[in-house]
């Protein structure tokens, strides 16, 4: 985005003096003197108690965005599936258990993910900065930390998420585990593969970052100090994502890693982009190779 700068010259009027500086009046006359300035009252300050309890008041804020968040992800997915499900079920004549696993309920239910996003994206830009768009971006902290130049940023964040997927590809391989819900559910079908894919790159990262990073964090830091938020955010954000990967605990201690991570790097820099980029680089390698071992598999 290019910014054009516009310079404007503007010449300045000439000073007049005049000589007979009698004629210049040395004090107004007294039906000129001016009215003396209205009194504004001044804001009260506000008691001891009020300021103690302001930032846990933005503690609940943020917790309301992040119940609200998970209760989309619950609903718009059955939400948009439920229609499908009675319609195989008035095919078959009964509901059959078999019918919530079905290729077309499954995608839907994955695909569904994007609007669930986009509504909570949408329900926290208004509850934070009442409809204005660039207050909103300020009030997550979406932009480049000071002093630190976004090429050198942008490159450790990188190579922090390269280093993450190296260390959780040794320790799976090393440890092992049962199969996921997400492995299952990629095993489904090509359709559902592709569409976890997509939901991993394209909304995911920037809704989940805000919610946790851009929102949550930044509120119970204020409240408690930057070590217990660290601790508190993170283990939300793990937390869950453990039902996702119950069976393998190899994975549950990646993500809690990558969870720390994340969060330790808003602390430091004060921003929330260097997650969002550790988070998309993560997520995107993660969705190529979902896709491609699709692929190769099906070769």
């Amino acid at each position: 985005m290019l910014f054009c700068g516009f310079v404007l010259t503007c010449g300045k009027l000439p000073e007049v003096f005049t000589e007979e500086t009698s004629q210049q009046p040395l004090s107004p006359l007294s039906e000129h003197h001016a009215e003396p300035p209205a009194h504004v009252p001044e804001l009260e300050a506000l008691s001891p108690a009020t300021s103690r309890w302001l930032p846990w008041l933005e503690v609940a804020k943020a917790v309301a965005i992040w119940i609200t968040s998970i209760a989309l992800l619950l609903f718009v997915p059955a939400f948009l599936g439920l229609p499908i499900i009675v319609y195989r079920s008035v095919e078959a004549g009964n509901f059959y258990p078999e019918v919530v696993t079905e290729t077309l309920v499954l995608f839907v239910s994955v695909a569904a993910i994007v609007p669930a996003h986009l509504l909570t994206l949408f329900v926290t830009k208004n509850i934070l900065s009442e409809g204005a768009e660039h207050s909103f971006w300020r009030a997550i902290r979406f932009e480049w930390p000071a002093n630190v130049h976004p090429v050198i940023v942008t490159l450790i964040s990188i190579l922090l998420a390269v280093v993450l997927l190296a260390l959780a590809w040794v320790v799976t391989t090393m440890y092992g585990g049962g199969k996921t819900d997400l492995d299952l559910l990629i095993e489904k079908s090509m359709y559902t593969r592709v569409a976890t894919a997509f939901v991993a790159l394209a909304t995911a990262p920037l809704v989940e970052e805000v919610v946790y990073r851009g929102v949550l964090y930044p509120a119970v830091e204020k409240a408690t100090g930057m070590g217990i938020a660290i601790v508190v955010v993170s283990l939300l954000f793990a937390g869950v994502h453990v039902l996702q990967y119950k069976n393998n605990i190899s994975v549950i201690v990646m993500i809690t890693m990558l969870s720390i991570v994340l969060t330790v790097a808003r602390a430091v820099t004060g921003s929330m982009l260097p997650s969002f980029i550790i988070h998309l680089v993560f997520n995107g390698i993660q969705s190529v190779v979902i896709v491609v071992g699709g692929f190769i598999e099906k070769g």
